[in-house]
């Protein structure tokens, strides 16, 4: 018997209040858990996944430890990816997902119309947008569904960009909001830190906008005012590749 999952415990959540924002962090959570998919074969070419018909619909096979698909099936070709490129996968084929099955608490048939449901929404992409900022203020008013769920998604960023603030702004046509600054990203990874930032305000329940996304280099004027009002948030970093070791170096004391 293994310990509960986050993907356990997302489900279990939900199935006990019911609330709309605790359904969402468990398809969060299942959108960024390794998953282990059960196959038919795999080749160099091609995955296929092994399939079950329930009611008229098919469904893969997938699990979120792979202690969970040993138990199920024995010895068997997997592939093992994340659950949003396995939502990816499955829904242009109208596959479902069976999930953990057999006694894990999170055990359950996800329909084909859900798992359709879940890739649409990863794959929704930010818009771009210009607007000119006439004051930046504290942050206020977020919730905390809002900022747990920021939280998380910059954790997963780790070594996108070094730190990012959160503040409230108003713009130069009186529309107010908050913006997230992220100061110094690694070149390339703005795409990827806009849309972590966008499936947050999805998996929080919120609409889209709630939050704009700005890049910018620490020594424009823009980055010390954000500094000056709001939050900051200090996105993680790598470790660093610790040296080479050397075969006939002495051993180390401890």
């Amino acid at each position: 018997m293994t310990d509960d999952t986050p993907l356990d415990r997302a489900h279990l959540r939900a199935e006990a209040t019911g609330a709309d924002t605790d359904r969402l962090a468990f398809w969060n959570a299942l959108a960024e858990a390794e998953m282990h998919l059960l196959l038919d074969a795999a080749t160099d070419d091609a995955v296929t996944p092994r399939l079950v018909e329930i009611e008229g619909a098919r469904y893969a096979l997938a699990f979120d430890l792979p202690e969970r698909l040993e138990a199920f099936t024995g010895a068997a070709p997997t592939a093992t990816l994340s659950g949003r490129r396995l939502a990816a996968m499955l829904a242009p084929e109208a596959l479902g997902l069976a999930l953990n099955l057999d006694d894990a608490p999170s055990a359950q048939l996800l329909p084909p119309e859900a798992i359709g449901w879940l890739a649409d929404t990863l794959a929704h992409a930010p818009e771009e947008a210009e607007r000119r900022i006439a004051e930046v203020t504290a942050p206020g008013g977020l919730p905390d569904a809002l900022l747990t769920a920021l939280d998380g998604k910059l954790t997963l960023a780790a070594g996108l960009a070094r730190t990012a603030y959160l503040a409230g702004v108003t713009y130069t046509d009186g529309a107010r909001g908050h913006i997230l600054g992220v100061v110094d990203p690694v070149p390339g990874a703005e795409p990827d830190l806009a849309r972590a930032v966008s499936e947050a305000l999805v998996f929080s329940g919120l609409d889209a906008g709630q939050i704009d996304v700005t890049f910018l280099r620490a020594a424009q004027p823009l980055a010390a005012s954000l500094a000056r009002h709001g939050l900051r948030i200090d996105l993680p970093q790598p470790e660093p590749p610790g040296p080479a070791s050397d075969p006939d170096a002495p051993p180390r004391l401890r």
